[in-house]
């Protein structure tokens, strides 16, 4: 039984064993098909991935190659250089990458975060070649860009893994000597500079600690002296310099010393901790200011000029522009500096050329920099080749290429020694007034329309030297002929400016003829050349040089002044013909007006209640302002039919208003709000008020809506939206608020879109108290800050436009020019921080195509306003006959007369009739009327008559 027992348990366990066995082969080839489900799914997986990638990279190519065409046309767009660069960095190709980078650096200075990609990358690149010289070269042009604590810190720690070659030591000193001198006064970021180099110092010191229980030898003992030594100068160096947590450093210098700090470190310190407290406010502003915070700069810049310390002021100056590279006030103001206080050739020369890559199209940063390099003793191919740069910056105006022209002609003329009759440096200076010539005419006026030297200033310059340094007046007059016939002749100054040169240099002979062509050719000043012409015979001529002079003066005088007879005859001609026209215009539209109201008065059933429909408050005929504003306007005739009635404030005689009980039926559905409105007691005040208009007709409920919409600017006492005759909404109405305060706020809801339409909000103001006033709140003068587009596609939004330009600057505004039925015109004015941002935004924007319409960018100049469109001017017109008179609205299909016979009367030929009144009379007229004129009819008169009948 034990036997059985036993081979039946041996037989249990080979089964359990073969269960075992097939259970575990069983989830192996389960395994096996799962891993080869995964691996199958895998294929598939990374199938897809690769055909992703391969279609990602394709595009990318494509948006590659898009790009350097794009700079191939435009070399000079930062913004497409910037976007390759990222583009090849995520294609990793490092070639091309390195080639982009190259590009980019040769046309602009580097931003901080570019110079640190690119050594980062060029480092890993070099890791296993043994030549670093390449890197180090990189670096030295990366700190040249700008002063950059963050740059020269890894600079310093790139240089440690060097230290181990020959003079490798030597090397990293020489590297952090420059970094703490550079940025080592930087408040906030220098002490990382001065940290590194203590930790690097010690790193050595560590090396020469000899081992415990040995003796150093003597050389060993002096080289530790020697070191510790650099490490207590080096803290004495960084506690002697306000920064930021400083007393954290003097704590450390404490700990480390062994004899404790020396009372003339104290004494620094105590001195540099008080300096660091007062510029402390300065620091925290800045943290908390947003970029690129130039008003917090700019009071940190005038606290150190008071303070006076040049090296601070300069590292503030650094500070700035690094946060403000593209101001180029910021870079005026720092290298004026330079150039009056430090006068250091390397740094002054080193920040002009910075100033000038960042702001290439700003002239004035050119001219300074030509006057450096003269005043620093620069080679002439130097200052030959920076003037040629400057030619090619492409400056915004005209007349910057005249600037920059006469300061680099100033700049040949003082090389040139003319006690010499001839030399090389005459020939050059000659050679080039003849260049700037030519190339005003051709390349400027080409490009502007213009050459920006209308007075000819480069040729008067160019006569001047040669009479006055050469003693050829030959040239001088040859040049003066020239400048005369550049449309130059007529103004009495030029000739004056000529005749002064002949009266210095020349001789009487062609004084005289230069005074009798001025007489003969002067329209502005004719009186003073004559003057001038007789003084000068006076004291040279003969009697019959006097004879001669007084006789042509006398011609000449006698021609203009009836030369301005004749004008002013055509003038009071035009004037009174216009005069004439708007008196016929002005009684058509009273005649019109007036047969409107007799025919809306004989309409059967149609009874008003005088004091119901006639006396509407404080707006009316007696009392309503005539409103204008600058884009859309109303006339004080429209006041008079939609503030009044028909029939002026009073009943007429004999009319019967309707009895108490009775309804007058509504005539439209704006006639409730109306009513309502009319019975609200109102004080008018006009301080308070606005005038609203361009609002469409069919707006619903205007006075609603516009309660919503102002409530934000304050109370509002009243709006008064204002209805036609037939109850309809004409469009503009008045909002009159508690506070005159309020006004400020409305205004600034102006061109607000309402359903379509830009509402026009203007100020209440009494046009026959102020005549002259014309709103109009937009510059008609050159804005430097602001940049005209045109060419926009008509589907382009505010948003989409704020999108394009805020990549150029800090965006102010955005306007879309619209018409005054809200539909859009394809012009734009974008307004920026200041005038450098527009520029660089019109370099960069001018020609790019938009939804398929090529734009047109300027600087923002609008031409000037024609003299007939200002305030109380007559507009002239070209033809001088009368035109056909129409109504008010324009010529109908007919022009029948809808007015009764009976009404029918003749006006006197010299009345006026302005709004339905008679004009008084003027003193001497009573003759006239006594002779049987008629007088002019008034709305209360045509009343009588119609009702008598």
């Amino acid at each position: 039984m034990a036997a059985s027992s036993s081979a039946e348990q041996t037989q249990l366990q080979d089964m359990e064993e073969e269960d075992a066995g097939m259970e575990e082969r069983a989830m192996e080839s389960d395994d096996e098909e799962e891993e080869e489900e995964e691996e199958g799914m895998g294929v598939e997986n990374s199938d897809e991935e690769e055909d992703d990638s391969s279609e990602d990279e394709k595009e990318n190519e494509a948006e590659i190659q898009r790009l350097e065409e794009q700079l191939s046309i435009n070399a000079f767009d930062y913004n497409c250089h910037v976007d390759l660069i990222k583009l090849l960095k995520q294609e990793g190709e490092f070639i091309r990458l390195r080639k982009a980078r190259q590009k980019m650096s040769e046309l602009f200075p580097l931003t901080e975060e570019i110079w640190l990609d690119w050594l980062k990358d060029e480092i890993r690149l070099t890791e296993e070649e043994p030549n670093r010289e390449k890197v180090y070269e990189l670096f030295e042009k990366a700190v040249k860009d700008y002063i950059c604590p963050d740059i020269w810190l890894e600079y310093a720690q790139y240089s440690i893994g060097g230290m181990g070659s020959p003079g490798g030591i030597d090397k990293v000193r020489s590297i952090f000597e420059r970094a703490v001198t550079a940025v080592g006064l930087h408040m906030t970021k220098g002490q990382s500079v001065w940290e590194a180099y203590r930790e690097f110092e010690n790193a050595i010191l560590s090396t020469l600690q000899p081992q415990p229980g040995r003796i150093p030898s003597r050389e060993e003992q002096e080289l530790l002296k020697t070191q510790l030594g650099r490490i207590h100068t080096l803290f004495r160096r960084q506690l002697a310099v306000p920064l930021m947590d400083m007393e954290a450093t003097y704590g450390e210098y404490e700990e480390w010393s062994e004899h404790g700090v020396a009372e003339t470190v104290i004494h620094q310190y105590k001195k540099a901790l008080q300096q660091m407290k007062k510029c402390k406010s300065h620091e925290e502003s800045l943290l908390v200011a947003e970029p690129p915070k130039l008003a917090e700069y700019q009071a940190y810049i005038d606290f150190e000029l008071k303070e006076g310390d040049p090296a601070r002021i300069q590292i503030t100056f650094e500070r700035t522009l690094a946060e403000n590279c593209l101001v180029p006030d910021m870079w005026a103001k720092c290298t004026t500096y330079l150039d009056r206080q430090l006068k250091i050739k390397d740094l002054v020369l080193s920040t002009h050329e910075r100033a000038v890559r960042n702001c290439p199209w700003t002239m004035g940063l050119w001219k300074s920099y030509l006057l450096a390099l003269e005043r620093h003793g620069a080679d002439h191919q130097t200052v030959s080749d920076v003037f040629e740069k400057a030619l090619n910056a492409g400056f915004i105006q005209a007349t910057d290429y005249v600037d920059i022209w006469q300061a680099y002609l100033d700049y040949l003329r003082r090389r040139v020694d003319f006690s010499k009759e001839s030399s090389k440096e005459l020939e050059e200076l000659r050679g080039a007034f003849s260049r700037s010539l030519d190339y005003m005419k051709q390349d400027v006026e080409e490009r502007f329309g213009e050459s920006g030297d209308p007075s000819c200033i480069i040729m008067q310059i160019w006569a001047r030297i040669e009479a006055l340094h050469c003693k050829n007046m030959q040239k001088a007059r040859e040049l003066w002929d020239n400048i005369m016939t550049k449309g130059n002749a007529k103004y009495a100054n030029m000739w004056l400016e000529y005749y002064n040169l002949e009266r210095s240099y020349g001789d009487p002979i062609h004084c005289r003829k230069a005074l009798h062509r001025a007489v003969q050719c002067t329209s502005d000043y004719p009186e003073h050349v004559c003057e001038v012409l007789l003084t000068f015979e006076r004291v040279e001529g003969s009697l019959e040089d006097w004879d001669v002079a007084v006789q042509k003066t006398e011609t000449r005088l006698n021609r203009i002044n009836e030369q301005r007879a004749k004008a002013a005859e055509k003038e009071a001609n035009l004037a009174r013909q216009e005069e004439e026209r708007s008196e016929q215009r002005r009684k058509a539209k009273t005649d019109k007006k007036s047969q409107k109201k007799v025919q809306k008065g004989t309409r059967a059933g149609e009874k008003r209640k005088p004091e119901q429909d006639y006396d509407h408050g404080d707006w009316n005929e007696d009392s309503a302002p005539k409103r204008h504003r600058g884009n859309g306007h109303h006339t004080a005739d429209e006041d008079m039919e939609t503030e009044t009635g028909l029939l002026g404030r009073k009943a007429p005689p004999g009319y019967r208003p309707a009895p108490p009980g009775t309804k007058k039926a509504p005539q439209g559905p704006a006639a409730a709000p109306q009513r309502q409105n009319d019975d609200k007691p109102e004080l008018r005040n006009d301080n308070a008020s606005v005038f609203i208009s361009n609002l469409a007709y069919t707006l619903e409920e205007p006075e609603a809506k516009l309660r919503t919409l102002f409530e934000t600017c304050g109370p509002t006492k009243q709006i008064r939206p204002v209805f036609s005759n037939k109850g309809s909404f004409k469009g503009y109405c008045y909002v009159q608020f508690e506070s005159p305060s309020s006004v400020s706020e409305a205004l600034k809801l102006d061109r607000r879109d309402v359903e379509g339409r830009p509402m026009f909000v203007s100020p209440c103001v009494d046009k026959n108290k102020n005549p002259d006033f014309k709103v109009f709140k937009y510059q008609t003068s050159i804005e430097k800050h602001k940049i005209f587009i045109s060419g926009l596609p008509f589907s382009c939004t505010k948003e989409q436009l704020e999108e394009m330009c805020k990549g150029h600057g800090t965006i102010k505004d955005v306007r879309l020019v619209t018409y005054r039925s809200g539909k859009p015109k394809g012009l734009a004015y974008v307004e920026f921080a200041d005038e450098t941002q527009a520029s660089q935004a019109v370099l960069r924007m001018d020609g790019l195509d938009v939804e398929g319409n090529k734009i047109a960018v300027v600087i923002s100049n609008p031409p000037r306003r024609n003299l007939m469109d200002k305030p109380g001017s007559s507009r002239l017109m070209t033809d001088t006959m009368p035109r056909q008179v129409y109504g008010s609205r324009g010529r109908g299909r007919t022009q029948l007369s809808l007015l009764p016979r009976s009404l029918h009367r003749q006006t006197a030929p010299g009345g006026k009739v302005e709004n339905g009144t008679a004009a008084e009379p003027a003193p001497g007229s009573s003759a006239e009327n006594a002779a049987g004129e008629p007088k002019p009819l008034s709305n209360s008169d045509f009343a009588k008559m119609l009702l008598n009948k």
